[in-house]
């Protein structure tokens, strides 16, 4: 990129824009980690990069591992992965920076995330998001002062038919009113985590991102499968003698 003089001009990925719930830059903290941090993560990138063909098809597991060490995206955790991927820091910022599950600030144990998009909207997601920044006393992008909980806004939890939805750690809880989340939230910051509507138990956020990096999940396995409120639609097509059409050639 050239300046209108013809003189180069080159930005810092530490100025790269931001989401726009989160102030300062949107890459901080160390610059690179002790050697027995380095060596550590290094033998669980080993075990994540092993799947993949191509090394650099593993860089956002590995950005889920370092967010997994750090509790967010630290020049540390991008200096890795382009260590571990031969890539430069610039590429794995742009990768990083681009992608919202990717936090930019420390992050609390419980990463409460509100949905208001339009059927969660309509059945009271705002209200919800309203009395949770009341209750907790900071904003959306904010983290309680105990480091307990991070208050998100989420544009869609992909579960519309358990509207409106809130989610812990990207486990769900559904059908939430603002009294619920209250009580969510409370038991979140008192130690005493209450079970997901669905889905495996809440660990912490940290936990929470090595399993999506890819490594064992060391939590008890649950039964799975759609709900009544999934299968609400299917089951007044099939009263109705409803179906698809046909494909043609």
């Amino acid at each position: 990129m050239t300046g209108g003089n013809g003189t180069p001009v080159f930005i810092s990925v530490a100025e790269l824009g931001q989401r726009p719930d989160e102030d300062g830059p949107p890459i901080a903290g160390p610059a690179s980690y002790p050697p027995e941090v380095t060596e550590r993560l290094a033998a669980d990138a080993a075990t994540i990069i092993a799947r993949y063909p191509q090394a650099r098809s593993a860089l956002l597991p590995l950005l889920h591992l370092v967010q997994g060490e750090d509790g967010y995206l630290t020049r540390a955790g991008i200096a890795f992965c382009a260590d571990q991927l031969s890539l430069s820091a610039a590429e794995v910022a742009a990768v990083a920076t681009f992608y919202s599950m990717y936090r930019r600030r420390p992050t609390g144990d419980y990463l409460v995330g509100v949905c208001t998009n339009t059927l969660c909207a309509i059945m009271g997601g705002d209200a919800i998001l309203d009395a949770l920044q009341e209750h907790l006393g900071v904003p959306a992008g904010g983290t309680t002062e105990d480091g307990a909980v991070t208050l998100e806004h989420i544009e869609c939890n992909a579960a519309c038919d358990y509207a409106p939805v809130v989610m812990v750690n990207w486990e769900f809880f559904d059908n939430q009113t603002p009294a619920s989340a209250r009580e969510l939230v409370d038991g979140l910051r008192s130690g005493r985590p209450p079970e997901p509507t669905r889905g495996a138990p809440l660990c912490s956020f940290r936990q929470t991102a090595r399993i999506l990096a890819g490594l064992p999940d060391p939590r008890p396995k649950t039964p799975g499968g759609p709900g009544e409120a999934t299968l609400a639609g299917l089951r007044v097509a099939r009263e109705r003698g409803m179906s698809a059409p046909e494909p043609t050639s």
